[in-house]
């Protein structure tokens, strides 16, 4: 029986072995075990079937030699090397698979046949001829790909906008991509082989603190940062930090990966503020003034001091609309909102609550006067000419005003208290001023 025979006879006792030998394998524990032994069959079976080939003298001298003697295609072996590449297999996982086939028939063959000679060594030597060569070839698409990869990797890294470095267990650089050197203003040259520190820069700490958690826990830590170019741009990066790990689980490096979030940062702070404010004028809106009154409620309550709100409406509003039209009316709107925030202190608050309406909340209070005050202010700011199309438009308001806690506890009670001052003063007369629960006006412009 020839070696070829006794292989495809015994394939299954000497699948026994290896099974035992894949068992070891840390990468083969990841992929399917009937697709291992299979993969292990077609190996054992092409090799049967390459001690059969006839050679030439040619093709025996390159077997000899372990390299491929059809000097191309694409055999089973390169399709294996290329195969446990991207299977995760590492170099000595791959040629293990070689040896333990090897040892596997070697054995069982030694054991069948006792001494080994005449036709029985000749398949022996082919056998192992046959060995050789497939270990080159797949060892030479191992490389092949593992080559390819890291040029991809290397390509996809230069063109990275996004700053990415490795440092060792010390903090020093041994990698930094482009957008990292133009991120810290130096050549990639000064940068490998120095800490942050040694460089100066300015998150060296942070980045050393973290660097040591990650080191000693090799866990991945996440963060954000702001950094200013050396043109003053200022600009904020979210990062991950993260271990890089041998197959023994040891840490061998660190890597980090930044990326800058200032956009996404801008974006969520106008969608914020568009949320609480007024797109037109730019003042607070319902949402933002309640939340201000809640405050402003507390804080009189510690200090002992009165709150008040005015509630305020346009007078003559409509009439500018209609005769100058929309966008002047707009533009009114806005001269309005300058002119409230004129009148008051910068801890008070100004706000439109929608058309022509508007919120005053003075905080602080000590006395009823001193809202009159703010209020006759107001009255006279707003009953100026408004310059509107090369024109003058006149306006008038009529304000109501609540005070906590006197007419209300909470901030929805406080407006509408402010509101019902207000129709009542619109109903008395133009431009008046009206506190809640009083009939009689506290001001009246037109006197």
């Amino acid at each position: 029986m020839r070696l070829s025979d006794f292989i495809r006879s015994k394939i299954e006792t000497i699948l026994v072995d290896w099974d035992a030998f894949a068992k070891t394998l840390d990468s083969g524990a990841q992929m399917d075990w009937t697709e291992l032994r299979d993969h292990a069959r077609e190996m054992l079976l092409a090799m049967a079937e390459d001690i059969e080939r006839d050679q030439s003298p040619s093709e025996q001298a390159a077997k000899a030699k372990g390299e491929d003697a059809d000097n191309g295609g694409n055999s089973w072996a390169k399709v294996h090397g290329r195969g446990r590449k991207v299977s995760g297999f590492d170099v000595n996982e791959t040629v293990a698979e070689f040896r333990a086939l090897r040892a596997s028939v070697v054995l069982h063959w030694t054991k069948a046949r006792g001494q080994i000679a005449g036709d029985d060594l000749e398949d022996l030597t082919r056998f192992h001829e046959a060995i050789d060569q497939a270990v080159a070839e797949s060892l030479e698409q191992y490389s092949a790909a593992r080559e390819m990869e890291i040029r991809l990797f290397e390509a996809v890294l230069r063109a990275s906008p996004d700053p990415i470095y490795v440092l060792d267990r010390d903090g020093a650089y041994i990698y930094a991509n482009k957008a990292t050197s133009e991120l810290l203003d130096l050549p990639t040259e000064s940068i490998i082989g120095h800490t942050s520190a040694e460089l100066g820069l300015p998150f060296a700490d942070r980045l050393h603190a973290e660097h040591q958690q990650v080191v000693a826990h090799l866990c991945t830590r996440r963060g954000e940062t702001a950094h200013v170019y050396p043109s003053g741009l200022e600009r904020c990066f979210e990062y991950l930090l993260a271990p890089v790990l041998s197959v023994q689980g040891e840490f061998e490096a660190a890597v980090c990966v930044s990326r800058d979030i200032s956009d996404r940062i801008r974006a969520g702070v106008e969608i914020s503020h568009n949320a609480h404010h007024d797109l037109l004028t730019g003042l607070p809106n319902r949402r933002l003034l309640l939340d201000r009154l809640g405050q402003a409620s507390r804080q009189a309550i510690r200090s002992h001091r009165m709150l008040a709100v005015l509630f305020l409406d346009l007078d003559g509003f409509k009439q500018v609309n209609d005769s100058f039209g929309h966008e002047a009316g707009d533009h009114l709107l806005i001269e309005v909102a300058a002119r409230l925030k004129g009148c008051v202190r910068q801890e008070d608050t100004v706000a439109r609550l929608g058309g022509d309406e508007f919120t005053v909340i003075l905080a602080g209070v000590w006395q009823r006067q001193d809202v009159e005050l703010v209020a006759h202010s107001i009255i006279a700011a707003l009953a100026m000419p408004f310059p509107i199309a090369e024109q003058s438009a006149h306006i008038s308001a009529s304000i109501g005003c609540a005070l906590f806690p006197e007419h209300g506890a909470s901030p929805e009670a406080l407006l509408r208290a402010a509101d019902q001052a207000m129709f009542r003063a619109k109903k008395s007369a133009s431009s008046r001023f009206l506190f809640h629960g009083t009939s009689e006006p506290i001001h009246n412009a037109a006197n």
